[in-house]
């Protein structure tokens, strides 16, 4: 038996799944010398498939280093980052191509995965009905508000068809009430169809809202400084006194850090 055949057995003997992202003992440093800079020192990290996991902490702690890893766009100076599947990533800028449509712009995914043709604009349609902007299929990116290209956004990246979804703050620069309607559409998209979600967010309330486990980072370097298991029964209301109460103790937690690390 070979060593992958050996690595998908496991799990069955053992009960324990494979995760959707492991990073082993991660550090990644810029630059040589005196003039480098850890990011990232000895991250431990397991999601396992179908977990919604918020990660938090101050600027510069790391966050989308660690996103970037995952996403196999960088490498990590020592360490390893395993990812059981496909990713897809979200930035907080939606980054569609101005001059195509909607639909185009979903498309374009599909294309670059090689969907024939034929069969892609059926399947633009569902995603686009996935994020309710059906109606929005030969507008143009300057012609939606920002949520909506957002929608657009998560649309192309779910034409990937990810196993795991790595999303940098992606509803940052959002209004509070288009945000809280992006979190149920995320929350729902999510539950239909168990991916895997790495949230990286700067707002608490919101990482207590959607996810089932928040890990705070530390500042610079980044390490693991703490996890909370969110034992609330969904859905969520950002404002409920469960979340708010929540969010407090790892504000708190936080704050700490960031005095501890100057």
């Amino acid at each position: 038996m070979s060593a992958s055949a050996q690595a998908t057995v496991a799990p069955e003997v053992t009960g324990v799944p494979i995760p959707a992202v492991h990073l082993r003992a991660v550090t990644r440093t810029f630059g040589k010398g005196k003039g480098a800079v850890t990011a990232l020192d000895g991250v431990d990290l397991a999601v396992a498939p179908g977990e919604f996991v918020c990660v938090v902490g101050a600027s510069g702690c790391g966050k989308s280093t660690m996103l970037n890893l995952v996403a196999g766009l960088d490498r990590p100076t020592s360490g390893s980052v395993q990812v059981d599947g496909r990713t897809a990533l979200l930035f907080q800028e939606a980054a569609l191509f101005p001059w195509l449509t909607v639909e185009a712009n979903v498309a374009l995914a599909l294309r670059l995965r090689g969907v024939p043709r034929a069969a892609r604009p059926e399947r633009v349609h569902e995603l686009l009905a996935l994020v309710q902007l059906d109606g929005f299929a030969r507008r143009r990116p300057h012609e939606l508000s920002g949520g909506m290209r957002q929608r657009v956004a998560l649309a192309r990246a779910l034409a990937q068809e990810a196993d795991v979804l790595l999303m940098d703050e992606p509803f940052g620069a959002l209004d509070a009430m288009t945000r809280d309607l992006l979190h149920h559409e995320l929350e729902r998209i999510w539950s239909d169809r168990s991916l895997a979600v790495v949230f990286v967010t700067h707002n608490v309330r919101e990482a207590v809202r959607l996810g089932d486990r928040v890990v705070l980072l530390s500042s610079r370097p980044g390490r693991v400084a703490a996890e909370f298991d969110i034992d609330v029964e969904r859905p969520r209301r950002i404002e409920s006194p469960e979340v708010s109460a929540l969010a407090g103790e790892i504000t708190a937690r936080l704050r700490s850090e960031v005095r501890r690390h100057g």
